[in-house]
């Protein structure tokens, strides 16, 4: 059972990402921070916690941008330079921190997910 101190974390927890998602800030490293400070981590929820409420933000922009992107993938379809050339480069934006990704991600891990970073 999840007590009601546990729940209100949750709920701060929830704010400050809502508050950081859209700011210049790194609202991943406010919830590390935060939930550090409230001593969050106890629970051993916490990490799932983590990706779902950052999954909430990230579904809240799929839907935002759901037109935009969809008269993309269409007008790439029927042959649109313009587009073509933007699909490749996100494409090409990807890969490279993709790579750095999966090549540094023991480092990550270790060493950004510190709440002291």
């Amino acid at each position: 059972m999840i007590s009601l101190p546990a729940i209100l974390d949750a709920i701060l927890l929830g704010v400050i990402e809502g508050i950081t998602e859209f700011l210049p800030v790194s609202s991943t490293g406010h919830l590390i921070f935060f939930a550090d400070l409230i001593n969050f981590n106890q629970f051993s929820r916490e990490k799932v916690f983590e990706v779902v409420i950052q999954l909430g933000a990230i579904l809240a922009i799929s839907v935002m941008y759901f037109q935009r992107l969809q008269q993309v993938v269409q007008s790439a379809l029927k042959g649109n330079d313009a587009a073509w050339r933007f699909v490749l480069a996100v494409v090409l934006a990807f890969v490279p921190a993709a790579v750095a990704g999966v090549c540094l991600h023991g480092f990550i891990k270790e060493v950004l997910f510190s709440p002291l970073v």
